[in-house]
């Protein structure tokens, strides 16, 4: 039998387009990079110019093994909060990426040593294991949502089968079957795309299709850490095996690095002004409100969240997205009434660098989406949280912040004034002293995972291991080598 030939290690990484996925899975491939494995990082247009213009991706910072690949037009990129706009943009990746990647992987577009594996996003799986399988190549699923999260949407077929899905309208706080989690998860605390009142609805098809595909592939990375989700990871193994908790990857990429570059990976322009005004504010004095890329409100609900926080009289800096309210871009908000309140405590950004904002020492709170991102940076933190889920997995992050972690408050339901107003009070003053405690020893759990020895560093180890096992030649992939399957 003959020897395959090994060759150098090249990824190509291909995440969904939006901020969350591509910040965590930029991370992830800067890690990749650091471990002496080429990585081409594959986005869209859009996405591609923005990360030109507000990052320091373009720079050298990942070094000479990192290249940013872009994809051809015409795929859709608006309205990703909404289920239409998500299923288009899902609709027209498929049409769009699936020709170009079989060219790519092909050789028709080679710039590099060939690609010996594909790392995809964990809703991009079909699509990317069929293509790769056409050329014997191996594909790992970066899940970029939480493992809870992921977790529930495998389960989604044994809830339509009990009769749980789809929801009763009284129905949200009952315990659900989801294997594992029946003490603490409720049907109101499923992914939102779980909670359709119709299951033919195309994306909630396509999201739970794209999870349990995941078993296609060689296995599963998780930005997560074996000491937070011990007990779903177990679950999760049942259906992949090989899988990889290497985060909280921002935090992992600083412990490889050893430093705390001011390196962004964000599609928006930060104002840094925000951290000259936290540096005149008391110690865990600030709650830090930010409602993530996607999600939007009402203007009524705007104006409920603006008169909790002056009311609460707690100082806060908060996000305040041109296009946060629906069917409106920027224009005036506030009731006069209200200025001299925000004026006074309050300061307000279109976008802040939220890592260098929740690791400041003025930061005490975090009245958050819940997005699996901020929630990652803020347990790193060590800041408690209140949590408004929006859309997505949030509704199940959430829930693991205040009943599993007790770490913060779940806002599920109305957000109205007094109990944005109390739910800041307690955060910051009446329980403050009880979420810090546990918030700070989660925190450390986090450290340990990434640092030397730790178990996230174990993982990224074993998976850096394994895309070098992958790496032969392209001539001889008939002889890859046998491996787990997730």
């Amino acid at each position: 039998m003959a020897t395959t030939a090994a060759v150098q290690p090249h990824v190509l990484v291909f995440p969904l387009p939006a901020q969350g996925h591509v910040n965590s899975m930029l991370k992830l491939s800067e890690l990749l990079c650091i471990s002496d494995i080429h990585v081409t990082f594959l986005v869209t247009g859009p996405t591609h110019g923005s990360l030109l213009a507000h990052s320091d991706v373009g720079s050298r910072r990942f070094g000479e093994k990192f290249l940013l690949e872009k994809l051809p037009d015409g795929i859709y990129q608006d309205n990703l909060h909404t289920l239409d706009g998500f299923m288009e943009n899902l609709n027209t990746l498929e049409t769009v990426g699936r020709p170009f990647l079989k060219e790519y992987l092909g050789g028709g577009r080679r710039r590099w040593p060939p690609v010996t594996c594909v790392i995809t996003d964990g809703a991009l799986v079909s699509l990317a294991v069929d293509v790769a399988e056409e050329f014997k190549l191996p594909t790992i699923v970066c899940q970029t949502i939480s493992v809870a999260a992921f977790w529930c949407f495998v389960c989604t077929p044994d809830l339509i089968q009990s009769g749980e899905l789809p929801i009763k309208g009284n129905e949200m706080d009952l315990a659900t079957r989801v294997k594992g989690m029946e003490h603490f998860i409720r049907l109101g605390d499923l992914p939102s795309f779980c909670q359709v009142q119709n299951l033919e609805t195309p994306i909630f098809k396509a999201l739970v299709k794209e999870k349990l595909q995941t078993a296609r592939a060689r296995g599963v990375i998780f930005n997560a850490f074996e000491e937070l989700d011990e007990p779903i990871l177990a679950q999760v193994r049942t259906m992949c095996p090989n899988t990889y908790p290497i985060g909280p990857v921002h935090a992992h990429l600083k412990a490889r690095l050893g430093t705390n570059p001011p390196s962004s990976n964000s599609l928006r322009e930060e104002d840094r002004s925000c951290l000259s005004w936290l540096e005149n504010q008391p110690e865990k004095s600030v709650i830090y409100v930010s409602f993530g890329s996607l999600a939007v409100v009402t203007r009524e609900q705007l104006l409920e969240i603006c008169h909790g926080l002056v009311n609460s009289g707690q100082r806060f800096l908060w996000v305040l997205r041109p296009d946060l309210v629906a069917g409106e871009n920027g224009g005036n908000w506030a009731p006069a009434e209200l200025e001299e309140g925000v004026k006074a405590r309050g300061y307000i950004v279109r976008w802040a660098p939220q890592e260098a904002v929740l690791e400041h020492r003025s930061v005490g709170g975090f009245f958050t989406h819940s997005g699996w991102n901020s929630t990652l940076e803020s347990i790193v933190a060590g800041v408690p949280m209140i949590c408004r889920p929006c859309l997505g997995d949030q509704n199940t992050n959430s829930r693991m912040v205040e009943a599993v972690w007790k770490i913060g408050l779940d806002m599920k339901g109305g957000w109205d004034r007094v109990t944005v107003e109390n739910m800041v009070r307690d955060v910051m003053e009446k329980r403050k002293d009880e979420f810090l405690k546990r918030s700070e020893e989660i925190a450390k759990l986090a450290g340990k995972a990434v640092g030397e020895g730790g178990s996230s560093c174990s993982n990224l180890r074993r998976l850096v291991d394994d895309i070098r096992s992958m790496a032969v030649s392209p001539m001889k992939t008939d002889l890859l080598p046998q491996m787990d399957v997730c």
